[in-house]
């Protein structure tokens, strides 16, 4: 690691923090990672040469001393909304322990990813933010905050909420804080911004703003989002909704715990607009439009899994990225028949996974893939006419009947399927070999109350199906003949 910087980043287990990892190892770092519980922890074995873990708990001095003398620069990417009643005084704490442990070692640069604080009736949520960062300040090292506010991609909270929201309520009667303003902006924007901030002469011991280029309302958020699925939603805005009816609102249509929605509802009727917001210029950043940020989460191999943003960012880098490391199916909102079993042979389990449909069939009740795909065929779908291009091989791109290969790597011993029938929803099929064992697992994200309906109508043939299909792929036949 001769010449090689050393960046601490706390909150890698977190929702940035597992996002930016890669990045920061793709532009030669070598990373630090702070986690309380080290069993949480398990970054794709490609990473794991660029990384040092070490246990950091902020609330635990006895952990800070677990930080190395040479590091270079540091990541704040800590924020607990939910976890206690008092968060503010924790934060607050971890902030002075962060701050005084930091200054014992080499740190040139320290950034803090915070919240947009520029009501002068700030949320407490907020306002916890904006003492952290002035505790921060207050550090012999240079300091760079970054306040975003509503952070746009698959698996992020807002995006969930959003989508819960959306999915789950053709008609919704809403608390009237859906008419504030805010500037959302994308997960991948975060990412560039944070990035190309360390180390920049110019940022350094600043505040910026970062937000997209949209400045909308939170009622206009959720219906571009129903635009993009498809689905006609009606908001009606009312003013008797209090905070506390509004945060029981919020906790029975979503899937957020009731603390964090009160935390929420607290910073959702604050607007968070961006006003000191060049660095973009200063970077030379063009940030995504809100639609756009819907867009690239809702690509069909992106949607809900960090492979489309790795890839896209180590396209021109020098590490032998393993895709399938970063490959996660969505697992929000969604519907998972997952079964396991061990396999007799190992060539003989993977020769039938890797000639699967076509002429080969589903290798048990093959006659009811066959109705599904009549059925899809009257609907306008592709059903299973295409069959297969190679009755053996598969790589990524190629089309099994109504599924589509998004992931083939025989020598890993995975496939991961997309369907692409129609369907209220959307639908993953993955078969993955590990220790010995064949991992099946279907995983539906169904479309508004149709797509729930969906998948209690098709539950009793799931287990038929999906039950034969595991023992037939599993058990060491000679003869492998469709029933």
């Amino acid at each position: 690691m001769m010449n090689q910087k050393k960046i601490l980043l706390t909150g890698a287990t977190g929702y940035i923090g597992k996002r930016f990892l890669p990045v920061l190892i793709e532009q030669g770092y070598h990373v630090v990672c702070g986690v309380r519980d080290l069993n949480r922890f398990t970054p794709p074995k490609i990473l794991k040469k660029n990384i040092t873990v070490i246990k950091l708990d902020l609330l635990q001095p006895a952990t800070l001393d677990n930080i190395p003398e040479d590091i270079d620069g540091a990541y704040y990417l800590i924020h607990s909304m939910s976890s206690s009643n008092d968060y503010e005084a924790l934060e607050l704490q971890c902030a002075v322990n962060f701050r005084k442990a930091l200054e014992k070692t080499n740190t040139k640069h320290l950034i803090y990813l915070s919240g947009i604080v520029n009501d002068k009736k700030l949320s407490k949520h907020l306002s916890s933010r904006k003492n952290v960062e002035n505790e921060l300040t207050k550090g012999s090292y240079d300091f760079t905050t970054l306040r975003a506010g509503i952070i746009i991609g698959s698996g992020s909270a807002s995006f969930e909420i959003i989508r819960d929201i959306v999915e789950k309520l053709p008609l919704m009667i809403t608390p009237k804080w859906l008419n504030t303003k805010c500037q959302p902006i994308g997960i991948t924007d975060v990412l560039a911004f944070l990035i190309k901030s360390l180390f920049h002469p110019k940022v350094r011991n600043k505040n910026f703003d970062i937000g997209g280029v949209d400045i909308l309302t939170y009622k206009e958020m959720l219906l571009e989002f129903s635009r993009k699925r498809n689905l006609k939603r009606t908001i009606i805005t009312i003013p008797v909704m209090t905070p506390k009816l509004s945060s029981y609102w919020l906790y029975f249509v979503t899937s957020t715990s009731y603390k964090l929605a009160i935390a929420l509802v607290s910073s959702m009727k604050v607007e968070v607009i961006c006003e000191n917001n060049h660095l973009s210029e200063i970077l030379k950043i063009t940030p995504l439009s809100y639609r756009e940020c819907l867009d690239k989460a809702f690509v069909k191999i992106a949607s809900n899994e960090i492979a489309s943003s790795w890839k896209d960012a180590f396209s021109s880098g020098n590490i032998d990225i393993v895709i399938s490391d970063f490959i996660e199916v969505p697992t929000f909102g969604c519907f998972i028949d997952k079964r396991s079993k061990i396999y007799k042979n190992k060539e003989d389990c993977l020769s039938k996974i890797w000639s699967i449909g076509g002429k080969k069939g589903w290798y048990y009740a093959t006659w009811l893939w066959k109705v599904r795909g009549y059925i899809d065929k009257l609907f306008g779908g592709v059903g299973l006419r295409r069959g297969r291009t190679n009755d053996t091989a598969l790589i990524a791109g190629d089309s099994i009947d109504f599924w589509r290969v998004l992931y083939a790597n025989k020598k890993e011993g995975r496939l991961l399927l997309f369907a692409e029938m129609k369907l209220p929803g959307e639908a993953w099929l993955e078969f993955k070999m590990v220790d010995n064992t064949l991992i099946q697992t279907a995983t539906f994200r169904p479309l508004g109350l149709s797509g729930r309906l969906y998948w209690y109508a098709v539950l009793p043939f799931h287990g038929l199906i999906f039950k034969g299909m595991l023992r037939k792929l599993t058990d060491e036949q000679k003869n492998t003949n469709v029933i």
